[in-house]
Order: C-alpha cells, then structure tokens, then sequence
C-alpha cells in the first residue's frame, strides 16, 4: 500500500502519543541541524556531540514507535510492507550513525544526506502513517501503543 501526503488537520496530531512521537520529530531534526551547521563551521568535534545526542533519542523515539504504533498498525496487513519499510529506514540510519566517522569528508558529506533522508522519513509518518492511524486503530490499539512508548520512556 502506498501512503500519500495528508494534510495537518485531520485532528491525529491531537492525539497524545502522535503529539509525542512530532515532539521527538522537532528534537531529534533540531539536533541533526545542529550537527550539519556545526560541521559548516568546521566544528566536528561540536558535531560529534551532537549526533550522539541525536543517536541516543532516535533509539529511544524507535523503539516507542515499532513496540506501539508500528506493531499495532502491522495488525492490519494493508499496512505491514509500509511499517516494515520504515522500520527498515531505522536500522539503516542506526548501521550508519555506529559506523559515522566525522573526520572523512565522504562520511560528512553522506551524514548530510542522511540527515535529508532523515526529513522524508518523518514526512512518511507524520503524513502517512500517523494520519492513517487516526481512522485504523482501536482504542485498545492505542492503548497498548501507549503503553509500549511509556514502558520505553519510563527507563
């Protein structure tokens, strides 16, 4: 299934757990442009702070996401390749973020990439996945996604 562009008034925004998950969107894209700016400047050693910073909260944002939303939202097949499809996007940035080395100017040059794939990874559930979970999931559903991104966050 291909999910497309919503807009941003289909009131799922305004559902807690999605609230949280932007909330974590805005920190996590605040931090890696910190870290593009900082390598702009020629500051790597500011840069590598701050991509572990981001690091840290992209394992945490993950793991809320695939044990709560993407779990529940794999109950309906319809949406299982796209789930598995974003899910996937996380190890691939989790491989490269381990492996990143900010002294290489290729791996400066393939963060910024990254941090640009990054952006569309977020668009891809904040105007895909989110929305669709606003009409797909049960009460029960969003209970338990809830209870997987509190029992990530209350570590």
């Amino acid at each position: 299934m291909t999910i497309g562009p919503m807009c941003h008034y289909c009131g799922c925004r305004e559902i807690p757990l999605i609230k949280e998950f932007i909330a974590e969107h805005e920190a996590i894209t605040d931090l890696a442009g910190d870290a593009v700016r900082a390598l702009d400047a020629g500051d790597r050693e500011g840069a590598r702070t701050l991509v572990e910073r981001m690091a840290v909260l992209l394992l945490a944002h993950w793991a809320g996401e695939e044990r709560g939303l993407f779990a529940v939202m794999r109950e309906n097949e319809e949406y299982t390749a796209y789930v598995d499809a974003l899910a996937a996007e996380h190890r691939e940035l989790a491989a490269f973020l381990a492996r990143l080395d900010l002294g290489s100017d290729a791996q400066r040059a393939e963060f910024v990439r990254a941090v640009d794939e990054l952006h569309d990874h977020i668009a891809k559930e904040e105007d895909g996945l989110f929305p669709a979970s606003l009409t797909e999931l049960t009460g029960e559903q969003w209970d338990r996604s809830i209870d997987a991104w509190r029992a990530v966050h209350s570590r």
